[in-house]
């Protein structure tokens, strides 16, 4: 099996708002609701179809807690998609996001697009950050936004998606030089056709 493209994608949050939930049900659709934490870096992928190419998704779910920062900016090289994730449930987790924010912009492509999340929509009866918030926090700061639920799975396909159309269609536009990128190392994402190895 061919993919045209390959887009990594990196996952970034405070700890514990569920960054290695949603990549487990996007990448073998189920939940474990004990998880242990991430240490460093964790890697998932699983091939979607966009306009009739086949993409292939790498994504790198990252430890929320301070003192991984320094490795996690590491993986920011080359990603050509962000999800910033919070916990709908708690407060802090939205009040560091612009600290977040900060550290994606700062160590990636300027066009790296970012989805915001707010994850656990399940709770809903202990929300804590409306979902006007999400809105407005996207709004000013140019990301897109969608409330998830790693449990129930609620938008948690059409995150990952979603994101992936709209980095297709900055390639459409020219936004990414693909090749231009690949000759420098960064590797946002790599056009040719390329076989997968055998699983």
């Amino acid at each position: 099996m061919t993919y045209a493209y390959l887009f990594k994608y990196i996952i970034i949050g405070d700890t514990g708002v569920g960054k290695s939930c949603l990549l487990l049900q996007f990448t073998d659709k189920r939940f474990q609701p004990v998880h242990d934490l991430t240490i460093g870096v964790e890697f998932g992928a699983r091939m979607v179809n966009i306009d009739g190419k086949q993409i292939k998704l790498q994504i790198w779910d990252t430890a929320g807690q301070e003192s991984f920062r320094s490795i996690t900016r590491s993986y920011y090289r080359g990603a050509a998609g962000a999800l910033l994730v919070y916990d709908i449930t708690r407060r802090e987790t939205f009040n560091h996001l612009t600290s977040w924010l900060e550290d994606a912009r700062q160590h990636s492509s300027s066009n790296m697009v970012i989805m915001l999340i707010g994850n656990k929509s399940d709770l809903e009866s202990r929300r804590d950050v409306k979902r006007e918030e999400g809105e407005a926090f996207a709004r000013e700061h140019g990301l897109i936004f969608m409330e998830t639920s790693a449990k129930t799975a609620c938008n948690v396909e059409e995150a990952f998606i979603n994101t992936a159309k709209e980095i297709y269609r900055k390639i459409q536009q020219g936004l990414f030089d693909v090749h231009n990128e690949v000759r420098k190392g960064r590797g946002l994402c790599l056009k040719q056709d390329r076989k997968l190895p055998r699983m």
